[in-house]
């Protein structure tokens, strides 16, 4: 069991909520759902769906997952959801794709606390093409050298599923 040490507290201290926004994932949410519950043991783990129309629900429940609904659809309307419904002191957000490393979970979470942020974007390093969807490359790149350009260098994976935010973040968030 990993209990890191950050500024006095250690993880087990924490309230840490991982959250999975989900749209038809079957075939990957239970290996999500696993390998965050090994990296955050102490973390409740909570998996939206969001009108799926596959097996995703059942595989999140069997996994040990809180599982939540929220009916209205896209991405922004399960996120909101969440950030009103979780209290926490640290908020994980990951796809339910299985292309994040849970593992990374708790050097984010520690950047998060030891450095007083706000957010930590995890970066995919994409193992195969499964990663990104077609044209999903190239779009990043030029979407985040946009915002590069106008607002200086600080992301490099703009589009990435891979979040932490802070308590003062995500209850600020309209």
């Amino acid at each position: 069991m990993l209990a890191l040490d950050i500024l006095g507290e250690t993880t087990q201290d924490l309230k840490i909520a991982v959250m999975i926004p989900c749209y038809n994932e079957e075939n990957t949410i239970a290996a999500v759902v696993r390998d965050f519950r090994t990296s955050l043991p102490t973390a409740r783990i909570f998996v939206y769906d969001n009108n799926s129309k596959d097996q995703t629900i059942a595989r999140a429940r069997d996994a040990g997952a809180i599982v939540r609904c929220e009916p209205l659809q896209g991405k922004g309307n399960v996120v909101r959801r969440m950030f009103s419904d979780i209290q926490a002191d640290v908020y994980v957000m990951v796809d339910g794709d299985s292309t994040y490393e849970a593992a990374a979970a708790p050097k984010l979470v520690e950047a998060l606390i030891s450095e007083n942020l706000d957010m930590v974007v995890g970066r995919r390093m994409p193992q195969s093409q499964q990663a990104y969807r077609a044209g999903h490359v190239m779009g990043n790149k030029a979407f985040t050298k946009t915002v590069e350009l106008l607002f200086g260098k600080s992301f490099a994976d703009m589009l990435s599923g891979y979040h932490v935010f802070s308590r003062r973040f995500v209850k600020s968030f309209r």
